[in-house]
C-alpha cells in the first residue's frame, strides 16, 4: 500500500509541472533580425506597426494597396529593397518614396498601373533596379524619368509596348539591362535606338516579340553586352538588321511552339557583317548543313546548337578555329565520333547532355581536343564495361568531367589515367562496377570534388577512395553501408583533406565514435535522411565550427553530456526528427532556445511527443519541470502521512516487543 501511495504522489509531483505553453507567430516572418521581413499574401492594406523602423528588405507582394503615397512607407526610411508584386496598385502619387534615400530596388510587377506621378520616384539617391513587368504599360512616356540617373536595370516584359522610343530626357547612361520580352515590338528604327546611344555594354532583350523588321544601322552606334531575339520566325530579318553591329552575345534560339523558317547557309552569311563572340541557335533546324555553313563564324567563341536535330557534323568545317565552348545537347547522335571533334582545335568546353539516342563513346573520339578543360556527357544512357581511358584518350588538360545519369559503367584500376588533372568528377546516378581491388581514382592527385550519389558502391572497400590527397568535397548520398553502420575502420580514412562530406539517405543506423577521426579539416557534414539516434552525435565530437545536418533522422532525446558537442558547431539542423518535448529532454530544449542563432530549419523542427504538442515548434514550447505549489502541497501531505504511519509502526513494534519479553 505504501508503494502505491508513493508512486501516486510521484506522478502528481512531477507530471503536474510538464505544462506546455506556445507563443503566437508574428504576422510577418522575420528572415533577418530588424532588417528582412516577409509579409507576402497576408491580405494587408497597410504596413503593420510591428515592422521595425530599421527594416531594409521588405517582401510585401500579394497584398492590397490600390493607392500608395508619401505616407505609405514613410516610417521605413532604411528600405533598400521593396517588393510590391501584385498588390493591385493603380495609383502612385507624388513623392511616394521621398524619404527612402537608400532604396535601390523597386518591384512593381503585376500591378495594373493607371497613373505614376512624374515625381513618384523622387527620393532614392541610387535607384538601380526597377521592375514594371505586367503593369499594362503601352507607351514608354508613362514611365517617370525624374531621378533615374543611376538606373542600371529596367524590366518591362509582358506589357503592350510597340515602340521602344524613350523620352528625350530619359537617362540611359548607366543602363546595363533593358528587358522588353513578350511585348508587341515588331519594328526597330534608328530613331527608336537613338535614345539608348549613351548606354555601353547594354543587355537588350526582345525575346518573344516577333520582330519583323530592323532599319539598317539601327544597332550600329552602340556596343552591346547581349542581344536576345528569341522566338523570331525569320532570322534573315535579324542578320540583315544587325549589320555593322557589335555584341558579345547574340541569342536567336526559338521555342517548340514557334513556326519558324529553317536556317540556311545563305542566311548565316549575315554574320560576316557583324561582330559576335557568343551565338545561341537552339531548337532551330538547318536546311542545308555543310562544311561551309559556319564560314562567317570566324569570331565566334561560344556556340549553342542544343536541340537542333543534328545527327552528325561534317568534317572540315570552316570558320570555327577560335571556338572555345560548344553545346550540342539534346541532339540525335549515335556515336560521339559523329561530332568530328577535329573541327574545333581550340575547344575548351564541350557539353553533350540529354542526347535523344543512346550515345556510344567509341574510342578516341575526342583525342584531337587536347585543350579541353570541361566535358559534360550526362543524361546520355552511356554504357561501358571498361571506362574510361580508351574513350577519353589524350584529354590530359581536362579539369571537369560529368558522366552522371548514365547506364552502368565498369571502372578498372586508374580508370581516369588519361585525365590526370581532373578537379571535379561527377558520376551521380550512374551505377558503377568497380572491377579491381585498387581505387579507380588513385591517380587523380588534383581532384577536389567527387560526386558518387546513388552509384551503388561497395562501401566496404576501404581502398575505394585511395590516391585522392586533395579531395575536399565528397558526396556519397544514397550509397548504403553494411549493417547500416560506419565502422571505426572505413573508406574515409584515406581522404584526410576532406572539408565537405555528404552521407544523406545512406540508410545509416549508427556511426562509430572514431569513424571520422582521420578527417581533421571538416566544415560541412550532412547526415540527413537516415535513421540515426543521438548516440551517433559523439562521432563529430572532435569537429568544431562545422555545418551539421541531422535532419530527418530518429533523434528524440539528446542527453546533457552531448550538448557541448553541439555547442561547438556553427550551424545545426534538427528538423523532421521525432523530438521529445517532455521534461525528460529539458536540457536539450533549454539548450535549443539558447542557441537559436545557430539552428537551421527551425520552422520544421517540431515536437513529436507528447501527443498534446505534436507539431509545435521547439522554439515555442515552454516547460516547467520544477516542483510547483501543488507539488509542494502534495509533498507536505505525503511527508505528514508518512511520519504518522512511521510513528504508529514504531509504536506497534515496541508494543509487540514489550509483550514478548
Amino acid at each position: 500500500m505504501a508503494f502505491d501511495v508513493s508512486c501516486f504522489f510521484g506522478v502528481v509531483l512531477f507530471s503536474a509541472g510538464c505544462k506546455v505553453i506556445t507563443s503566437l507567430d508574428q504576422m510577418c516572418i522575420e528572415k533577418e533580425a530588424n532588417k528582412t521581413y516577409n509579409c507576402e499574401n497576408l491580405g494587408l492594406s497597410e504596413i503593420p506597426d510591428t515592422l521595425p523602423n530599421t527594416t531594409e528588405f521588405l517582401e510585401f507582394s500579394f497584398n492590397f494597396l490600390p493607392t500608395i503615397h508619401n505616407r505609405t512607407f514613410n516610417r521605413l526610411m532604411n528600405l533598400t529593397i521593396l517588393d510590391l508584386t501584385r498588390c493591385q496598385i493603380n495609383w502612385i502619387h507624388e513623392d511616394t518614396f521621398q524619404s527612402h534615400h537608400q532604396l535601390n530596388t523597386l518591384v512593381l510587377t503585376g500591378n495594373p498601373l493607371i497613373f505614376m506621378a512624374e515625381t513618384s520616384l523622387n527620393g532614392p539617391k541610387s535607384l538601380k533596379h526597377l521592375f514594371l513587368i505586367q503593369t499594362g504599360i503601352s507607351n514608354l512616356e508613362f514611365i517617370p524619368v525624374h531621378n533615374l540617373e543611376n538606373l542600371e536595370s529596367l524590366y518591362l516584359g509582358s506589357n503592350h509596348i510597340s515602340s521602344i522610343k524613350f523620352p528625350k530626357e530619359f537617362p540611359a547612361r548607366n543602363l546595363k539591362v533593358l528587358d522588353f520580352q513578350n511585348n508587341a515590338i515588331h519594328y526597330l528604327s534608328r530613331e527608336d535606338m537613338r535614345s539608348l546611344e549613351q548606354a555601353t555594354n547594354l543587355s537588350l532583350n526582345f525575346n518573344g516579340n516577333n520582330v519583323k523588321g530592323i532599319e539598317l544601322g539601327a544597332f550600329g552606334s552602340t556596343v552591346f553586352q547581349s542581344l536576345n531575339f528569341g522566338g523570331t520566325p525569320n532570322l534573315s530579318v535579324i542578320f540583315n538588321g544587325l549589320q555593322n553591329s557589335t555584341t558579345q552575345s547574340l541569342w536567336l534560339g526559338t521555342f517548340e511552339d514557334t513556326d519558324d523558317e529553317d536556317i540556311s547557309s545563305a542566311m548565316l552569311k549575315g554574320l560576316c557583317e557583324m561582330s559576335v563572340e557568343s551565338l545561341n541557335l537552339q531548337k532551330h533546324r538547318f536546311s542545308d548543313f555543310s562544311s561551309t555553313t559556319f564560314q562567317c563564324f570566324t569570331q565566334i567563341q561560344e556556340l549553342d546548337l542544343s536541340a537542333t536535330h543534328l545527327e552528325g557534323l561534317p568534317s572540315g568545317i570552316k570558320g570555327l578555329n577560335l571556338l572555345k565552348k560548344l553545346v550540342l545537347s539534346v541532339n540525335h547522335f549515335d556515336q560521339l565520333c559523329q561530332i568530328n571533334a577535329a573541327n574545333f582545335p581550340s575547344l575548351t568546353h564541350l557539353y553533350i547532355r540529354g542526347n535523344v539516342k543512346k550515345l556510344h563513346l567509341g574510342v578516341g573520339c575526342l583525342e584531337k581536343l587536347g585543350n579541353l578543360q570541361t566535358l559534360d556527357l550526362s543524361h546520355n544512357d552511356i554504357e561501358a564495361s571498361d571506362c574510361c581511358n580508351l574513350q577519353l584518350r589524350n584529354l590530359s588538360h581536362l579539369q571537369t568531367l560529368n558522366l552522371s545519369h548514365n547506364e552502368p559503367l565498369g571502372l578498372q584500376s586508374q580508370a581516369f589515367k588519361e585525365c590526370p588533372r581532373l578537379e571535379l568528377l561527377d558520376l551521380a546516378f550512374t551505377r558503377l562496377h568497380i572491377n579491381a581491388p585498387q581505387s579507380p581514382f588513385q591517380n587523380l592527385h588534383f581532384l577536389q570534388v567527387l560526386n558518387l550519389t546513388y552509384c551503388f558502391l561497395d562501401t566496404s572497400n576501404q581502398h575505394l577512395l585511395a590516391g585522392l590527397p586533395d579531395l575536399r568535397h565528397l558526396n556519397l548520398k544514397g550509397n548504403h553501408f553494411q549493417d547500416g553502420t560506419i565502422m571505426k575502420t572505413n573508406l574515409l580514412q584515406t581522404v584526410g583533406s576532406l572539408e565537405i562530406l555528404i552521407l544523406s539517405s545512406c540508410g545509416l543506423l549508427s556511426i562509430d565514435q572514431q569513424a571520422f577521426h582521420s578527417l581533421g579539416k571538416m566544415s560541412h557534414v550532412d547526415l540527413s535522411h537516415n535513421s540515426l539516434t543521438c548516440d551517433s552525435i559523439a562521432s563529430v565530437s572532435h569537429f568544431k565550427g562545422i555545418y551539421l545536418n541531422l535532419a530527418a533522422n530518429s533523434i528524440n532525446i539528446i542527453p546533457r553530456h552531448l550538448l557541448p558537442i553541439l555547442s561547438q558547431q556553427s550551424t545545426i539542423n534538427f528538423s523532421h526528427n521525432p523530438l521529445d518535448c517532455t521534461c525528460s529532454n529539458i536540457h536539450f530544449l533549454t539548450w535549443y532556445k539558447e542557441n537559436l542563432h545557430k539552428l537551421e530549419g527551425s520552422e520544421e523542427t517540431t515536437c513529436a511527443n507528447p501527443p498534446s504538442v505534436r507539431g509545435v515548434k521547439l522554439s515555442d514550447v515552454k516547460l516547467s519541470c520544477g516542483i510547483t505549489a501543488i507539488g509542494i502541497f502534495f509533498l507536505t501531505v505525503f511527508l505528514l502521512l508518512f511520519t504518522i504511519l512511521l510513528f504508529f509502526a514504531v509504536k506497534n513494534l515496541l508494543r509487540w516487543k514489550y509483550r514478548h519479553i
